[in-house]
C-alpha cells in the first residue's frame, strides 16, 4: 500500500509538469500563428500578379510592362527615386537607414549610393511562372528584366531598414508597421485608376514584406522553446507557400480589386492578434523593460515557475556578456568575433538563391515549353502543388532530424534535380530520345523544387534566427535579408540570358552551385537542434 502511495506521489508532479508544458505550448503555438500571418501576407503579395495581369491590363489600359514592372518614370528614374527615399530614411534619428555604416561623409555617401543601386536593381516577384499559361507573352526578356517589379524596390528598402526597426520598435512593433504598410498598399491597388497608384500600392506592399521577411523568423526563434523552435520557425516558409498558392487559386475566381481586398484580411487579423500576444522576452530584456520581460515569460510558460526562472536566468546571463557591447553597425559585422556567423548567414542565403530557385520558379512555364510540352498546365500545377506538403513535412522534421541533415539532403536533391534537367536538355540539343525529354525535365524540376522545399527553402531562415547574438541581430538581419533579395533579383534577371545561351548549360551552372552548397553545409554550418540560443552563439563564436 505504501509503495503504491509512493508511486502515486511521484506521478502527480510529473503529470502536473506535463500539463503545464502542454498549456504553455498552446500559448507559444497561438503566438507563432499570429506572427506567421505576416509570412502569409508575404506569399499573397508574391502570388497576386499571376491570375490578375490580363484583367488589370484591360481595366486600366496598361501595357504588360506596366502591369508586371514599372512605368518608364519609375524604371529609368528608379535609382534617383529610391536614393531620395533612402536619404529620408537615413536622416531619421531612428537609425533606420545606412547612416550607421560610417562615421564620416564617406559613410553617408556610400549609404546613399547603395540605396540608389538597390532602387535600380529591383527583383522580379511580379514576374510569374504562369505568365504564358495566362495567355500573356513575355515581350522580351531584357526589357522586362530591366522593368522588374517596384514591389521589390520597396522590399529591398524594407530589408535594409528591417533590423533597425525591429531593434527600435520591438518585434511586435515591426510587425505592426509591416501590416500597416501592406494594408495601405492593398487599398492603393484597389483604388488605382492608372499605373501611378498601382505602383505606389506595390511599393508599399513590398516595403511591408521586406520587413516581414526578417522579423517573423527572428520573433518566432526568440519566443519558441528549443525543442520545437525549428519546426515553428519553419512555419514561416510554409505560410509563404500557402499564401502564394491560395492567392493564385482564389484569383482565378475573384475580380482583381476584390482579390486585393482579400490581402488585407490576414493583416487585420494579425493587427488584432498582436494585442493578445507578448513581445519577445529577449528584446524586452535587452532594452531594460524588466517588468514586461518577466510578464512575457509568464505568459509563454504559464504556471511553470521553474521554466520561467530558468529561461530568465539564461537570458540575463547571456545579456550580461553583451552589456558592454553596443548595437553593431554594418561595418562592425566584419569583426573577427562575428565573422563566422556572417559567413554562415550570407553563405546560406547565397546558395539558397544562386542555386536557381527564382529563375526556375518565375519561368517554369517557359522551361516546360522549351522542353517540348504542348500544354504545360499539368506540369505547372504539379510544380506548384508539390511545395506545400513537402514544406509541411520539413516543419516537422527540422526538430526531429536536425537542421544540418535536412540542408545536406536538400542540397543533394537540388543538385540531382538540376543535373537531370541539364542532361535532359542536352539530349534534346543532340536529338536523343526526344520523347523522354519532357518527362525527364519535369522529373528533374519536381526533384529540384521538392528538395528545395524540404531544406534550403525554410531551414536557412531557422538558422538565421539562431546564430546571431542579440546585439548584432538588427544589422546582421538587414544585411542577410538584403542579400536574399539581391540574389533573387540577380537570378531572375540573368535566367533568360542563360537560357538563350544554353538550357543545358544553365542547369549545369545551377547544379554546380548546388554541389558547392553541399560542401559549404558540411564544412561550415553547425547543428543547432536542441540547443539554447546562448549555447549556439557561444559555440559559433568560440
Amino acid at each position: 500500500m505504501g509503495l503504491e502511495n509512493g508511486e502515486s506521489s511521484m506521478k502527480e508532479p510529473l503529470l502536473l509538469h506535463h500539463a503545464k508544458k502542454k498549456r504553455s505550448l498552446k500559448v507559444v503555438f497561438l503566438t507563432t500563428f499570429v506572427a506567421v500571418l505576416g509570412s502569409y501576407v508575404f506569399g499573397s503579395c508574391m502570388g497576386y500578379s499571376a491570375p490578375v495581369q490580363s484583367a488589370i491590363t484591360k481595366d486600366l489600359h496598361l501595357s504588360i510592362a506596366e502591369v508586371m514592372g514599372m512605368s518608364d518614370s519609375m524604371g529609368r528614374g528608379g535609382q534617383g527615386w529610391a536614393c531620395w527615399w533612402g536619404s529620408v530614411l537615413v536622416r531619421r534619428k531612428w537609425g533606420l537607414g545606412l547612416g550607421s555604416m560610417g562615421h564620416s561623409g564617406l559613410g553617408w555617401c556610400y549609404g546613399f549610393r547603395l540605396v540608389g543601386v538597390i532602387g535600380f536593381l529591383c527583383i522580379g516577384f511580379w514576374l510569374s511562372p504562369i505568365v504564358m499559361y495566362l495567355g500573356l507573352s513575355l515581350i522580351n526578356g531584357p526589357k522586362l528584366a530591366y522593368n522588374s517589379s517596384i514591389l521589390n524596390v520597396g522590399a529591398m528598402i524594407g530589408a535594409i531598414t528591417s533590423g533597425r526597426i525591429a531593434d527600435f520598435m520591438g518585434r511586435k512593433g515591426a510587425m505592426r508597421i509591416s501590416s500597416g504598410f501592406s494594408i495601405t498598399g492593398w487599398i492603393a491597388i484597389y483604388f488605382s485608376k492608372g499605373a501611378l497608384l498601382l505602383d505606389i500600392g506595390r511599393f508599399l506592399c513590398g516595403y511591408g514584406i521586406g520587413i516581414f521577411a526578417y522579423v517573423v523568423p527572428i520573433y518566432v526563434g526568440e519566443i519558441a522553446p528549443k525543442d520545437v523552435r525549428g519546426g515553428l520557425a519553419a512555419l514561416n516558409q510554409l505560410m509563404i507557400v500557402i499564401g502564394a498558392s491560395t492567392t493564385f487559386v482564389v484569383g482565378t475566381a475573384l475580380e482583381w480589386r476584390l482579390l486585393a481586398l482579400t490581402g488585407i484580411i490576414p493583416c487585420l487579423i494579425q493587427l488584432l492578434g498582436l494585442n493578445f500576444i507578448c513581445e519577445s522576452p529577449r528584446w524586452l530584456a535587452k532594452v531594460g523593460y524588466e517588468k514586461e520581460f518577466y510578464n512575457a515569460l509568464k505568459r509563454l510558460h504559464g504556471d511553470d515557475e521553474d521554466a520561467v526562472t530558468h529561461e530568465a536566468n539564461e537570458i540575463q546571463d547571456y545579456l550580461q556578456t553583451l552589456e558592454h557591447q553596443s548595437n553593431a553597425t554594418m561595418l562592425d559585422l566584419f569583426q573577427t568575433k562575428y565573422m563566422h556567423s556572417i559567413i554562415i548567414g550570407v553563405g546560406l542565403m547565397m546558395f539558397q538563391q544562386f542555386g536557381g530557385i527564382n529563375g526556375v520558379a518565375f519561368y517554369a512555364n517557359q522551361i516546360f515549353t522549351s522542353a517540348g510540352f504542348s500544354s504545360s498546365k499539368i506540369a505547372i500545377i504539379a510544380f506548384a502543388s508539390i511545395q506545400i506538403p513537402i514544406t509541411a513535412v520539413s516543419a516537422f522534421l527540422v526538430d526531429n532530424c536536425g537542421r544540418k541533415p535536412l540542408l545536406l539532403a536538400s542540397s543533394t536533391g537540388t543538385f540531382l534535380g538540376c543535373f537531370i534537367a541539364a542532361i535532359s536538355f542536352l539530349m534534346k540539343e543532340h536529338n536523343l530520345l526526344q520523347q523522354w525529354v519532357p518527362l525527364l525535365v519535369l522529373s528533374g524540376l519536381l526533384i529540384f523544387v521538392g528538395s528545395f522545399a524540404i531544406g534550403m527553402g525554410a531551414v536557412p531562415w531557422v538558422l538565421l534566427s539562431e546564430i546571431f547574438p542579440i546585439n548584432v541581430k538588427g544589422a546582421a538581419g538587414s544585411l542577410v535579408n538584403l542579400e536574399h533579395w539581391f540574389g533573387a533579383w540577380a537570378v531572375s534577371y540573368t535566367f533568360n540570358f542563360l537560357m538563350d545561351w544554353s538550357p543545358s548549360g544553365t542547369f549545369l551552372v545551377y547544379s554546380g552551385v548546388c554541389a558547392a552548397s553541399i560542401i559549404f553545409v558540411n564544412k561550415v554550418v553547425p547543428e543547432t537542434k536542441g540547443r539554447t540560443l546562448k549555447e549556439i552563439q557561444a559555440s559559433i563564436n568560440s
